[in-house]
């Protein structure tokens, strides 16, 4: 059944005085209301959002998922559609939105995200599409998955549709900042892995980087990428190496 639905706009930040006005300006014009829920950043992150007029709302950061889950209960309507600092809406994407918002039939919406990497947008080593489940019904499911890498989990019986356009996802503007990211990220995927009960060794260590660089290369065609595709390809089966390199150690301790 069709029916009109207001939208809430719930962003999570920390220090994004870089991005955040971008993500928020986009999204005018599209939703009812913008919430961000800001783990005390030390930057104008906050003051940046209050000049644009979003709510604010200060909360000590637990985790990814965990901060998601209690952000969205911060929105005033059950609709949210969920973004990151550095995200931002295609004119095609709000279009999309615009419509299904006077049009909702679904209990959630997908759409593709197209990363901006050192000056580049990079359609291939397996970023591109990169199917996002960002717009749904809070009460129709909740942020699951494994930190850092959160995913929206849907219930069983809750619909989906994957609708035009795609959000911009402006990541790294140097590979110094994709490497310092992927050392932060190792550390909290390694200790999510440990309490989930998740072994590491020598096997894993040695021939998962290599495999996933080929699936990334190769497979999911990173070649075509030019200099930056190798260079994403090869961080990416180190990230990959760090991981279990770390979990090992956390056996070990």
């Amino acid at each position: 059944m069709k029916k009109e639905v207001n939208i809430s706009a719930v962003i999570i930040t920390f220090n994004e005085e870089k991005n955040i006005a971008r993500c928020i300006k986009s999204l005018k014009g599209v939703v009812d209301e913008i919430v961000v829920v800001d783990s005390f950043s030390k930057d104008k992150t906050t003051s940046i959002c209050e000049e644009l007029g979003a709510k604010i709302i200060e909360h000590k950061f637990d985790g990814h998922i965990q901060q998601k889950n209690w952000a969205i209960t911060q929105a005033k309507f059950p609709v949210v559609l969920s973004l990151d600092a550095d995200e931002a809406l295609t004119r095609e994407l709000k279009e999309s939105i615009i419509s299904i918002k006077n049009n909702w039939e679904h209990d959630g919406y997908s759409f593709n995200r197209l990363t901006y990497y050192c000056g580049k947008w990079v359609k291939h080593c397996g970023w591109y599409p990169d199917k996002k489940l960002r717009l749904w019904d809070k009460t129709k499911g909740k942020w699951g998955g494994t930190n850092p890498h959160d995913t929206f989990i849907m219930n069983e019986e809750a619909t989906t549709k994957h609708i035009k356009g795609d959000l911009l996802h402006y990541s790294y503007y140097t590979i110094s900042q994709h490497i310092q990211q992927v050392d932060y990220f190792t550390d909290i995927a390694s200790k999510a892995y440990h309490e989930k009960g998740k072994k590491s060794n020598l096997f894993l260590i040695l021939f998962s980087p290599l495999l996933k660089f080929f699936k990334s290369y190769f497979i999911k065609l990173g070649i075509l990428d030019g200099y930056y595709g190798l260079v994403i390809c090869m961080i990416s089966a180190h990230e990959t190496f760090l991981k279990y390199v770390k979990l090992k150690e956390l056996q070990r301790d």
